[in-house]
This record gives structure tokens, C-alpha cells and sequence, in this order.
């Protein structure tokens, strides 16, 4: 294994109101694709912070991280990138109709569970669909499992 191999660390946040799923259709390469809000996590930015974040950039809306659904692991068969995803369940808090969306992000979509497996082979990656059940079926974990030091 080489040392030059680096996983990217990416942040998703999975924010349900009355059955409904926040998502983000996006332009990836000519591809209209669907995603929770997600992201890179940027330099001197927790997990946490950067779901927050890109949550806000993606889609407008602000939001309050409720605790860990699961910490992924995946390789894309596309690109044979390997991806360190920590998905959140969060809440809706506000949204402003002034936030500038991200670079190729075309809209955010509120979606049933079911809307969203209809769309399997739109969807960013298995971990999107993957993430939405288990937060259904109640998989979590406290946010105090993290800790950053500056």
C-alpha cells in the first residue's frame, strides 16, 4: 500500500421533519444526482461544525446536530476513491431564503424514504439510503464520542 493513499473525510447530515427527508439534487459531471447535505471536512473544522456548514451551503437551511447515525467506510467503484463518512441526524432549525447555494447544487428537496429509494441509481452513493434507515430504525450514538484538539 502506498503512502501517498489518503482517505477523504466527509461529513453528511441527515435532517428528517414529519417523515420527510432534506436532500440536495446536484450537478456532479453532467449527472443529476441526489445526496443528503455532505461535504469535505475543511482544515480546523470539526465533524460536527463541517455537517453544520456544509448543511447551511447546500441547502439553506440551519440546523442542530442531535447525535451520530454511523461512521462509514466506502470505495467508490467509479473513481476507486476511499471516502471516512461520519453521518449526523439533525434538526431543522430555520431557513434563509438569502443563502447562496454551493457551485453545483441545483436544489434542495424535501423527500419521503420511499421517494428517495425510488431513485437508487441517482443517488450519490449506497451510504444515502443506507444512512436514512438507519436513522428510521433508531441507530445512534452520542456526539461526546468525538473530541478535537487544537
Amino acid at each position: 500500500m502506498s503512502r501517498e493513499w489518503l482517505p477523504r473525510v466527509t461529513v453528511a447530515a441527515v435532517v428528517e421533519d414529519n417523515g420527510k427527508f432534506l436532500m440536495v439534487e446536484e450537478d456532479i459531471y453532467g449527472n443529476n444526482i441526489i445526496n443528503q447535505p455532505a461535504g469535505h471536512l475543511e482544515p480546523g473544522e470539526t465533524l460536527v461544525n463541517a455537517a453544520i456548514r456544509e448543511t447551511l451551503e447546500e441547502t439553506g437551511w440551519h440546523i442542530r446536530i442531535d447525535h451520530l447515525i454511523e461512521f462509514s467506510q466506502w470505495t467508490s467503484p467509479n473513481s476507486n476513491k476511499h471516502y471516512l463518512r461520519s453521518c449526523f441526524a439533525a434538526t431543522a432549525l430555520s431557513f434563509d431564503p438569502q443563502q447562496t447555494l454551493d457551485d453545483g447544487i441545483i436544489r434542495a428537496v424535501w423527500m419521503s424514504r420511499d421517494e428517495v429509494a425510488s431513485q437508487l441509481n441517482r443517488l450519490r452513493s449506497p451510504l444515502v439510503l443506507h444512512h436514512i434507515d438507519h436513522h428510521i430504525n433508531g441507530k445512534k450514538t452520542d456526539i461526546d464520542v468525538f473530541s478535537y484538539y487544537d
